[in-house]
């Protein structure tokens, strides 16, 4: 069965990996985004050796995000991110062809391990199954 894993974060997480502090966390070092970026490497390899792999990417900063929705009238509204009513953005996600839901798990396991600097918030990760067979979007 495909599942997808999305890994959330916020726009102050991206602010903070480029340096930035927050409230919310406080800016990465490039030795950490290093050791975050080889983590994911060393992830993405084993689950590209395990065949579980279909699809991974991480996402670019919520701000160069663009929301598409229609108004009353049925007008197509465009408003550019990042969207002040928006805590979570997804901030990246692994299409994985896995054998069930506990292998799905102990790999949304081993994400939550990814290191982080002292201090910064633990991105929570979010496990859907894909519908297959005729499922629609709309």
């Amino acid at each position: 069965m495909k599942y997808l894993v999305m890994i959330q974060g916020a726009q102050a997480d991206y602010a903070a990996m480029n340096g930035k502090a927050s409230a919310h966390s406080p800016a990465w070092s490039e030795q950490e985004l290093q050791a975050m970026f080889a983590f994911m490497g060393s992830l993405n390899n084993d689950l590209a050796e395990s065949g579980e792999l279909v699809d991974g990417q991480g996402l670019t900063d919520p701000a160069q995000a663009r929301l598409v929705g229609r108004d009353a009238e049925g007008r197509p509204v465009i408003t550019d991110g990042p969207y002040s009513e928006t805590k979570e953005v997804l901030a990246g996600y692994w299409l994985l062809e896995c054998e069930s839901l506990e292998r799905v798990t102990e790999i949304a396991t081993r994400i939550t391990e990814c290191p982080v600097p002292a201090g910064a918030p633990n991105s929570p990760v979010v496990i859907r199954p894909v519908q297959e067979g005729g499922g629609e979007v709309c």
